[in-house]
């Protein structure tokens, strides 16, 4: 079976589903809203909390000021400069999650973002489907020799086929989320058949779903499908403003879904067999063959006087009905009693 270690987790099919709460930049630059939506996480039962890692002169170029994302009304270049982090406020974030008994994932953007969280002594790295086909960053990052998390929406199979031979070639650990880069995700745009094809194509990884849709029905779904990794946004508030915070779950919908996925898990395999827990069920819910009539002895056991009853306690239950009718009684028999082996 599949599996990778991020710290002492162990994730993979054997295991409950690893839930990452990704506050990514719903923060909007306030520490204050970082620590709130870690402690609200830490409340909510979390194991584990994503940032994003932003140096923004390693990131991108001017020209990206001019860039508007689908989900929001300004630049790329604004967004990120008004929300990133510096490496001292990055520092004192995962050192706060930590003291909550939380792992700290972060995503780094850039070769310096990278850099910085392997100064960090981060446990793994999160990439983002952005960076999914940057190569050079996989290669930059995959030679730190961390367990890798790469999400791989707005890529194909040939796309990932690439990024993956990287991690192979450093022995990196790995895991692939499938992932929709809509903001929201419309449920017929999911496609969590999508799971089956990254099983197929890569059978050494851990597969998980990083889901945009709203709510938490796809990640539930995901769950019998073989995701081993449910990412969703994350927010105290769905009142703050942030290009995320729309399509972010709160505190009650991630302790739903943290507990509704280890339900969701443990529910899962077995075969269609009788347990020995249901034998308290089966001693009053099976019917055994009963007489519904006074029957003397030698006369034959009919329709009319016999017919299967509760409780269950009886030795001859509803199954063995037609192979009795027919026979005769050793002996006589009152009406409304559980008919005995030694009776026929």
């Amino acid at each position: 079976m599949n599996e990778i270690n991020i710290g002492s987790r162990k994730i993979g099919p054997r295991h409950a589903p690893f839930v990452i709460a990704e506050i990514g930049i719903n923060h909007e630059g306030s520490m204050a809203k970082a620590k709130r939506m870690i402690r609200d996480a830490a409340k909510a039962g979390a194991e584990c909390v994503k940032f994003q890692a932003h140096v923004i002169s390693d990131e991108m170029v001017p020209v990206a000021k001019k860039v508007i994302p689908g989900n929001a009304k300004e630049s790329i270049w604004d967004i990120m400069s008004r929300c990133a982090f510096s490496e001292k406020q990055d520092h004192e974030l995962k050192a706060y999650t930590e003291k909550l008994g939380m792992l700290y994932l972060s995503t780094p953007f850039s070769r310096a973002g990278a850099d910085q969280l392997h100064k960090m002594q981060v446990k793994a790295y999160k990439i983002g489907s952005g960076e999914c086909n940057n190569y050079p960053l996989i290669e930059h990052i995959a030679r730190f020799k961390k367990p890798v998390i790469l999400s791989t929406g707005m890529n194909d199979i040939a796309s990932v086929k690439k990024s993956v031979a990287i991690l192979r070639t450093h022995s990196v650990p790995f895991a692939l989320l499938h992932c929709t880069s809509m903001y929201p995700t419309p449920y017929d745009k999911v496609r969590l058949g999508a799971l089956a094809d990254l099983a197929k194509a890569f059978p050494d990884a851990v597969v998980g779903l990083s889901d945009h849709s709203f709510g938490n029905y796809t990640s539930f779904g995901a769950i019998p499908l073989g995701a081993s990794i449910l990412e969703k946004h994350f927010t105290s508030y769905k009142e703050w403003p942030g290009p995320d915070v729309s399509i972010s779950i709160d505190p009650a919908e991630l302790k739903e879904l943290i507990q509704g996925s280890r339900a969701i898990h443990a529910a899962l395999g077995g075969k269609k067999d009788i347990l020995k827990e249901e034998q308290p069920t089966i001693n009053f819910a099976y019917a055994c063959v009963v007489t519904t009539k006074p029957i003397a002895k030698g006369e034959k056991f009919t329709q009319d006087n016999l017919w299967v009853k509760r409780p269950g306690t009886g030795e001859i239950k509803a199954i063995e009905y037609k192979k009795i009718i027919g026979k005769k009684a050793k002996r006589g028999i009152k009406a409304d009693m559980q008919l005995k082996r030694k009776d026929i």
